[in-house]
């Protein structure tokens, strides 16, 4: 996708969330119990890899289920805990039936107690994708930052079918996910 001006570039990116939240509001987060066949069975975590997930938030992609399946795989699961802004995410563990606290911006997360995890493979939330592996989140970067804060990791973003753009709006700072999983398939960027 070509370069545009930092200005002309948070318009397209702000329409493209109106249309993106648009097509997610019709959705069923309940779907997302299809996200465990695909990734388990075509992009599963390596052995022993730590997992970061999210907990998912008005009509986000439900994930909860994979994350259950994925902790009885003996993978350590964490969840963002959302920092200051202009900081990358940090991550602490989760266990089913851990409490959850709640966090900035509607977000649930570990309770501060909870032990840091560093993860090796992430399941990204995103509002829209594309074909290239471009992601459009809620607009604080803080995704962005995290994975250029952890080289060789692999990230999935996660989201409905429908949230697909022909192209999604994107700088030299956004990052690009290694694959995205819908509640239909599992899609790896193209090029």
């Amino acid at each position: 996708m070509e370069a545009f001006c930092p200005v002309l570039l948070a318009e397209l990116k702000a329409e493209a969330r109106k249309v993106a939240l648009a097509r997610r509001e019709a959705m069923d987060p309940a779907v997302g119990a299809a996200l465990t066949d695909i990734v388990l069975g075509e992009m599963p975590p390596p052995p022993g890899a730590a997992v970061a997930g999210f907990w998912p938030m008005g009509r986000e992609i439900d994930i909860r289920p994979l994350l259950h399946v994925l902790h009885d795989r003996g993978h350590a699961i964490g969840l963002p805990v959302t920092p200051k802004r202009g900081l990358p995410l940090a991550f602490r563990r989760w266990r089913p039936g851990d409490e959850l606290a709640r966090g900035p911006m509607g977000t649930r997360q570990p309770v501060p107690e909870a032990e840091a995890l560093t993860p090796d493979w992430l399941l990204v939330p995103l509002l829209a994708f594309d074909r290239a592996g471009r992601r459009l989140g809620y607009g604080g970067g803080y995704y962005d930052r995290t994975l250029a804060a952890l080289p060789g990791a692999t990230a999935v973003g996660v989201g409905y079918a429908c949230q697909e753009l022909d192209a999604v709006p994107a700088g030299p700072e956004d990052a690009r996910l290694t694959a995205i999983a819908t509640e239909a398939r599992l899609i790896r960027p193209e090029g």
